[in-house]
Formats: C-alpha cells, structure tokens, sequence
C-alpha cells in the first residue's frame, strides 16, 4: 500500500473553518440583562451561576437556546412551522457561532393522571410493540396493550363528496387496553357524602357543611329546600329511597323559588361542576381544604391499578404481562429483556435495552415504567429527559442544562457530572446553569453573573477558570469553598411526631418518632423514599403546612401581588381612602383600561411568525383607565404602587398615612425569603425557578400551622442566598414551629438539630431508615453514604 509523499513541510494555514471555535454574544437585554458582551468557548463545559435571579436563564435560555431554535424552525416551511410553537427573537444585538440547541429544564412533567414514565420516555411504545409481537394469546395490534387507547366500534354510512357522490357502507373497529371504569387512569374518585352535609339535620337547620353554603339566605340552598322533592324540615338520614336519589343525583329542571326561575340539579353533579370541575391550584386554601377531605381516590377495582382492560393483562410473555412489566422496578425489567432471545424483533428488543440502561446509568433504575410523571421531583423529571440524549451519535451540538444537580444527593452528583464530561467529551457544547460547588468545580470555562438580582445583576461579572472564579472578589466567588461548620448546640425536642408502619412505595414498614420544635433534616439518596415518608406520613393537614416542589401557576396577567393575596387589603385600602369599589383597583377587572383589556400591552398574533407584543397607547402600559389613576393613597396612585419593589413598598406601608397592616404583613414575609428587589407587578411568566420557590415559601408562611413541611427549599438557590434560609427556618423554629426539610444540600444537613437518613440504596434497596440523630453522631459515626459526604463537607 503506498502514499503520497508531502514534499512541502511547512506548516498549514489553519482552515477557515477551523476559526468558528466561539458563541459570540453582544448587547444581550432580555429581562434584566444590561447589554451583556461574552464569548463562550465550543465544545467545553461552561456553567454559568451567580445569585437567584441575577440573569443566568435570561441568558442561556431565553437568548442562546431561544435563536437557535428559532433559526432552526425557520429552516421549515411555513406550513410545518404554523404547527410550531411560534418564537419571537431575543432582544440582542449580535449572536454569532450558534449550533443546535438540546434543552433539557427543569419543568417538572405534566402531571396529567394518563401521564407516567414509560408514556413520556416511549419506553412503553416499545414494550407495547413487542407485546403485540410476542404475546401469548395474541389480542391485537400494539394500540391493544395501550391505556390510553379506548376500545371503538362504529357502522354506519359515509359519503365521499368526490366525483359522483355515493353512500358507501362502512364498519370500523379499534381494539384498545384502556379499562372502562377507571378509563385508564388507573383510580376511581369517590365522594364522601359526610363531608357534604350533616344528615342528623334538616335543609332548614342548616344541613350543608360545604363551604359558602348558609341555610337562611344563600340561593342554592333554596334551591334544594324550596324545591319539592325534599321535605325541608325532614332530618337527610331520614329521606326515602327516592328523596335521596332525586336529592343526590336528579337531573336537571326548572323549578320556582321566591317567584324566580332556578335550576334544580342533584347534589354530587352540583359539586363536581361547582369545585371538582377547577384547578385545586387556583382555589382559596379553605375551598381547596373541602375538596382534599370530600373527594377520596381509590385504586380502580377492575384493573387493580394496572390501568390495562382484561384483555391486555392476559396477554403474556412467558409469565410476564405488560401490566407486569410496567410495574417492575426498571433495572430488573432491563434483566428481563435482556433475557428474551427473539431474532424477529431484535432491532426492538436492542432499542428497548439501550433505553432501560439508560435508565440504570443516570441513577433510575429504581422507578418504575407505570410510575405518574406528575409524581416525579424535579431533578427526577429533568433526569428522564436525558435519557434520550445520552445514547445520542450527534456531534458539534449545544446542550443547554438547567441545574442538573437538583434532587441529587451528593453521592448521586458525581455521576451527573461524569454523564456532563462525557457529552463534552463526544465534541458538544455544553451550557450548565448550576449553584451546587461540585458542579462548578468541573467546568472548563465560568461565566459568574450578578452582582445582585433582579434590576442589581444582569451584568457579568466574572469570565474564567474556576480556579481564578476562587480569587475573583465576586458574590460566588467568595462564597465558592464556603463549609458550615456543625452547631456546638442542638434544640431539644418538644414533642414527637410518630409514624408507624409506614409503607407508601418502596418503604418498608417504617417506624420513626420525628421531633417536634426543632430544625429536622430528612435525607438519603434519590430515590429512597424520603418524600414517601413525610407527604405519605404527615398530610397537609390543620396544624401542617406543606411547601412541595410543584411550580406555581401564572399567566402574565399574575405577579407577586396577585399571587400572594397582597393586592387585595391595598385594593381595600385604595378604595376606603377613595370611597370607591376595590374592583377599580385591579387590571382584571372594571378598572382594567378598555383598550388592552389591562394588560398593559397590545398583542398581535402573526400565524406562524412569532406575535408582536406593543405598549398600549391609551393607558401606556400602565393597564389603568385614566380615571382609576387619578385616585390616590398616601400620595401615589395604584400604578405607581405596582411598580415598586418589594422593599420600597414594604417601607411605604410600614408606617405614615399609607400605613395597611395587612400588606405590610405579607411584605416583610417576601422580604424574608429575600425577594425584596422584586416588582409587586412584574409577571410571574419573568420570574427565574429560585424566585418562584421563594415566593411559594413566603405565600406558605402566612398560613396558620405548628408544623411546616418543606421540599427541598434550596432548589434554585444561590450558596449566598441558602444563608438567608437556614437565618428564615432558624427564625421559625425560634418562634414555636417544627420544621421538617427534606433536602440533600450538606449546608442544610449541617445546620439541623436533627437528621433522619434514609437508604440504604433507591428503590427497593432503600426505604429503610439507616440513621437518626444529630449531624455531630451522624459525622462521627460515618455509617452511611450520607454521613461520609457531610464529614467530608465539614472537613471532619
């Protein structure tokens, strides 16, 4: 074999193409971003962090990832991109060097009931392909193994306007896996009648224990005793068979109370269209309280759970049905499949491998395919999107993450740090927005923004390595190797809490007396059942107050005034000082400018091309009729009101003619959670994950209750900004409150007056109880995965 021999040895000019090693950002101004000027390296690992709300996700996701995807819908035909979610272009002046964006967030999975891993990673699509391949008796194509999926039959006549019209007769048939009772949700909801009303009690003694519903003069209740199918002087117990069908469930009819016509409709099929009907999300904490106690979901006694009808159950593959193998814990499902040995599907049976190993080597092996989505953490969620990149033979591609970490107990943090090296590895670009300190220390290139949040950040701050970030003089800089140190003093306990023979998902009959009074720290691995023990073991009820990881809910007409109930006392206080109707003072409603509808801007829907948003030119954004304005409260009308930061407005109802105790209340409770640069009237829609959470804590926080329960509360947080929490949960605990944390952050672990460690492992591995005590026996002892991590953290 020859070769040509090169007779010129100097050296090659380098290849034009070889100099596109930069993203190039110029003049970024999304959200609070100050004409930010950076350039990002290609295919290293950069991690941009800083304090909650400092411009971090404006940056990465709203400007980099935004353009890239958007050019890359614009490379598709108008007619597929009307299908597409329509993009407006970042407010930037220059973005230059952009490869294809992968963005795998941090939005928690849809917590549709239909919804569950398999359906949302199509590791089901395939089980259900080599079912209907495999299975023993055959019932069908893959739709037969499907929940989602409702058996259909249908005759009838169809005319196909085509040519010469003709009548044709046609029959169709689908066979579905969907069980008919609970319709493949796999529950039945049921209500409790004793929740509705008291029947020891007449309509007319006041019967009804559903909220809002008087017996003297409420309409509804008339309705019911003024209509002739019940005796409303009769105690409900004592009703015939037919009084209480017609009370319970009659149909719909005109009947006459008072002279005027109303609607007379059952009972149950009232509730279910006046509150069973709305989002529990959006519900008064009392509504939402009836709710929780009158509706009860049961496991669907026809299909066990399975969601699956008869049909698909019996269909078999040695002794495994699909419902069989859905609930397996995925790592021993992997084992199964590896062990079925079929040459007619073995492109499937090896896709369905790759895809199950994926599960195993991200670190969850323990779920199981028939796990809810909407039953997921966050970091959970964001993890089982990975799945289908990791497999990926794509080069030269962009991935964008956003705080991969969370979730994860620091044993776990490793191993998404080698899966982040290894995508780098393959020749992409990988962008990571994180906090945690043994993410950062992996990254080849930093970019630290700040130097506060909200209108102080927006600047960057710091570009370098993370060696130089340690001497940088910056916020994160300064606090990089920052360790708590163990408390020399713990709290002793009030009280206890007792759980016994708790066995929600994988724990295994778990006893544990948690303390009351004190800072108590839940920990163990991902997976362990941590979440399982405390929202399965102390229900939100009325002395506890539960703060989960599920986001809050707002359109751009929401922001922190509306959603903490703050708008409503300075609405009351605008209009006593006026002698007015609070309803002027609100953008939703009479108030509201006529033009925008009080929005505050114009929005024009262009098709497939992304919407163009303008101010309003009669109210100029300040979504107000000019009347309302006019009004005034300690010298400032309503939208002048909106438009100031939390402690500007904190100090303005604090004290002097403005003073409105109830505001000011709320006010210091945002301020707490360190939320105190924040707009009253800034849209939810603009507020980054930490923002959210911390508004979620400090809305919770006004509710009445001796326990709090709080899940994960670091999530989305700066190292500076879990300071001021573990200050805000000491302050709790010092007023009389018990505080329960379920969390893996060692800063948090360090400052608990007590922990409990789950483990030993996730999944059925876990779910056992492996350490209780202070941190200092907890470090001292050494005995468990969590303990070798925190004594490490403290330097021990």
């Amino acid at each position: 074999m020859s070769s040509a021999k090169r007779t010129d040895t100097r050296p090659a000019a380098p290849h034009a193409a070889d100099s596109h090693d930069m993203i190039r950002v110029h003049g970024a101004r999304e959200n609070n971003l100050k004409d930010v000027s950076i350039e990002i390296p290609k295919r290293r690992l950069t991690v941009f962090t800083g304090v909650s709300g400092s411009g971090k996700s404006s940056l990465v996701f709203n400007t980099i990832a935004a353009e890239s995807q958007r050019l890359i819908n614009e490379t598709y035909s108008a007619f597929v991109q009307g299908f597409m979610p329509t993009l407006a272009r970042p407010e930037v002046d220059v973005l230059d060097g952009l490869t294809t964006a992968i963005i795998v967030d941090q939005q928690r999975m849809g917590a549709d009931p239909r919804s569950t891993v398999g359906t949302a990673t199509d590791a089901n699509a395939m089980l259900r392909i080599l079912f209907s391949r495999l299975g023993d008796p055959h019932i069908g194509p893959p739709s037969a193994y499907s929940f989602n999926t409702a058996s259909v039959r249908a005759s009838g006549a169809i005319t196909v306007e085509r040519g010469n019209k003709k009548a044709v007769k046609a029959t169709y048939e689908r066979t579905g896996g969907m069980c008919t009772n609970c319709e493949g949700r796999g529950k039945v909801s049921d209500i409790d009648l004793s929740q509705l009303y008291d029947g020891s009690k007449s309509l007319s003694e006041g019967a009804f224990t559903i909220p809002g519903w008087k017996s003297d003069s409420q309409w509804t209740v008339q309705v019911y005793a003024q209509s002739g199918f019940v005796d409303p002087r009769k105690p409900i117990r004592e009703y015939t068979e037919k009084e209480l069908r017609d009370f319970l469930y009659g149909e719909p009819v005109k009947v006459k109370v008072n002279g005027v016509n109303l609607t007379y409709e059952g009972l149950i099929p009232k509730i279910q269209k006046s509150f069973l009907s709305k989002d529990k999300e959006s519900m008064q904490p009392h509504i939402r309280a009836f709710v929780e106690r009158a509706v009860t979901f049961t496991t669907c006694p026809e299909c066990d759970g399975t969601r699956l009808s008869e049909g698909a159950r019996s269909s078999r593959i040695g002794k495994i049905s699909i419902a069989d193998a859905c609930a397996m814990e995925i790592r021993d499902l992997a084992e199964w499949v590896r062990g079925l040995d079929e040459p007619s599907v073995a492109p499937l049976l090896t896709a369905l491998r790759d895809t199950l190993d994926s599960f195993v080597e991200i670190g969850l092996g323990y779920l199981s395919l028939d796990r809810p989505a909407g039953t997921l953490s966050g970091g959970e969620a964001q993890r089982v999107k990975m799945i289908r990149h990791l497999g990926s033979s794509l080069t030269d591609t962009t991935y964008v993450f956003d705080e991969p970490t969370i979730g994860l107990h620091p044993h776990d943090i490793q191993r998404m740090n080698d899966l982040l090296l290894r995508l780098r590895d393959k020749g992409n670009t990988v962008l990571v927005v994180e906090h945690k300190p043994e993410a950062i220390a992996i990254a080849d290139h930093v970019v630290d923004l700040g130097p506060g949040a909200g209108t102080a950040g927006g600047t960057v701050c710091f570009e370098g390595t993370v060696e130089d970030l340690r001497s940088a003089g910056t916020v994160t800089g300064r606090h990089l190797d920052d360790r708590s140190s163990l408390k020399e003093t713990v709290r002793k306990p009030t009280g206890a809490l007792e759980i016994r023979g708790a066995n929600t998902h994988n724990l295994q009959d778990v006893d544990v007396d948690i303390p009351l009074g004190v800072l108590c720290v839940v920990t163990g691995v991902a997976g362990s059942g941590k979440s399982s023990l405390i929202h399965g073991s102390v229900p939100a009820g009325a002395d506890v107050v539960s703060v989960d990881q599920s986001p809050i809910k707002g359109s751009r007409r929401s922001n922190p005034a509306t959603y903490t109930g703050l708008l409503d006392p300075i609405r009351k206080a605008f209009a006593k000082a006026n002698g007015v109707k609070p309803a002027l003072f609100s953008a939703n409603s009479e108030g509201a400018c006529p033009t925008c509808n009080g929005a505050g801007v114009i929005y024009t829907d262009l098709a497939m091309m992304a919407g163009v948003a303008s101010p309003c030119e009669d109210c100029e954004g300040k979504r107000f009729q000019p009347s309302v304005l006019e009004y005034r409260f300690g010298g400032r009308d309503i939208s002048e009101v909106l438009e100031m930061s939390v402690a500007q407005a904190e100090e303005f109802f604090g004290a002097g003619e403005a003073r409105t105790p109830a505001a000011h209340k709320i006010l210091q409770r945002l301020a707490d959670v360190g939320l105190g640069y924040l707009t009253l009237g800034q849209p939810l829609t603009t507020l980054s994950g930490g923002e959210r959470q911390r508004l979620k804590l400090a809305t919770h926080m006004g509710e009445k209750g001796g326990v709090y329960v709080l899940d994960e509360p670091t999530t989305g947080l700066h190292l500076a900004d879990v300071e001021q929490l573990l200050g805000l949960l000491d302050r709790l605990v010092d007023a009389g409150k018990s505080v329960i944390v379920i969390e893996h952050h060692q800063a948090v672990m360090a400052h608990a007056d007590w922990i409990i460690d789950l483990g030993p492992g996730a999944g059925h591995d876990g779910g056992r109880i492996v350490f209780e005590g202070t941190p200092a026996d907890l470090v001292a002892d050494r005995s468990t995965l969590t303990g070798e991590h925190l004594a490490a953290y403290v330097g021990a």
